[in-house]
């Protein structure tokens, strides 16, 4: 064979071997794993989810909201595009009835064993079995209010804890100057002040919730804000000087007073006549993407010294009993986060609104939040 035709030769086995060999192909990158959460604002420390993705490799996107029915609304409408909410007791049960989240794989969940047996068992009522959701934090509504700055307008003498120093009209016009700010919640305010009226907390009455709209709708004049968290930084300012709200919340209200050293001391009462005691549970939707990420990031939760953490930066009572021996003692030993037995006995769970009975109290909160 000539030389010519060898190199020809060469060339077409070279190109047929070159065809014959599969292309080289790339390694496929990992996939990121991730977990979207939608939460309450100012409810979580940090440190906490920067040391989760140290540990597991699971980036964390945090988003925040600061009522149930946006995050309701967000569910109901789906592909919400997060994997862990964190639902109030009476809209999680709604939630549940309209079939919005997987049930929890408990055998991923090895830190369950932590939960506090009598926060559990007040959740089921809500949640039955507790299958879909574990407790976060729990707390009150109540009055959060500037002791100064009350003290002089009212009197020095003056009883704080009871319903009616906001539900007076000659009483909260009098601190209508120095500013009222109360949380933008039915849900919240109609069952707490219930009691003030000779009702339960969990009355489903259509004129026993009308007794209490119309009360506040008396007083709205007197009201600077309906927000439910706002009232955190203005109560700590001084930029006002009573606020119905969570406990944690004006807890979080007194420690920013005292860090910034404004001279404003902030206490916090649950009213006399009785208020809600309420639940923040994690929860993963049905369409999560990330169910996996989602249960690893509820049981790192669920961890005593994590939840102590959290407890400690939110001041809100956590629903691990294994982290009552991280909390700082200053927060233990606070009955307006951890509260005595005596106030326990005042404090009363009420269960979800029937659709019906949810859109009458959306018609009478709009008159009060609006005047008309």
């Amino acid at each position: 064979m000539n030389g010519p035709r060898r190199i020809i030769l060469a060339a077409a086995l070279l190109a047929a071997s070159l065809v014959a060999l599969p292309l080289a192909q790339p390694a496929p990158a990992a996939e990121e794993r991730v977990v979207n959460i939608y939460n309450w604002s100012d409810y979580i420390d940090p440190k906490m989810l920067d040391a989760f993705t140290r540990e597991t490799g699971i980036k964390v996107v945090y988003d925040t909201y600061d009522n149930n029915e946006i995050l309701e609304t967000k569910l109901l409408a789906g592909r919400s595009g997060y994997d862990i909410v964190v639902p109030s007791g009476p809209y999680l049960q709604r939630l549940i009835r309209a079939g919005a989240f997987l049930p929890l794989d408990k055998s991923r969940l090895k830190n369950i064993g932590n939960l506090w047996p009598d926060v559990t068992s007040r959740l089921a009522i809500y949640d039955p079995g507790n299958t879909y959701a574990v407790d976060y934090m729990w707390g009150t509504t109540g009055i959060g209010y500037n002791v100064a700055a009350v003290r002089e307008r009212l009197g020095a003498n003056a009883a704080m804890n009871t319903w009616n120093v906001l539900l007076n009209p000659a009483s909260a016009n009098r601190l209508k100057d120095c500013g009222i700010m109360m949380l933008d919640s039915p849900e919240d305010l109609i069952p707490s002040m219930l009691p003030a009226f000779g009702a339960k907390a969990d009355s489903k009455r259509w004129d026993d919730m009308t007794l209490v709209t119309d009360a506040l709708y008396k007083v709205r004049g007197s009201v600077r804000k309906f927000h439910s968290s706002e009232y955190i930084q203005a109560l700590a300012n001084g930029d006002i000087c009573v606020a119905v709200g969570y406990s944690g919340d004006v807890m979080q209200a007194k420690r920013r007073a005292e860090e910034a050293k404004n001279g404003i001391e902030i206490a916090y009462v649950v009213p006399k006549e009785g208020a809600l005691m309420w639940f923040d549970t994690f929860a993963i939707p049905k369409d999560a993407a990330h169910p996996a990420e989602a249960l690893a990031f509820i049981d790192y939760m669920m961890r005593p010294e994590v939840a102590a953490a959290n407890t400690n930066f939110v001041s809100y009572a956590s629903g691990n009993l294994a982290a009552k021996k991280f909390v700082k003692p200053e927060i233990l030993s606070n009955p307006g986060i951890y509260p005595d037995e005596a106030t326990m006995q005042r404090l009363s769970i009420n269960t979800a609104w029937d659709d019906r009975t949810q859109r009458f109290v959306t018609r009478l909160w709009t008159r009060v939040r609006t005047g008309r």
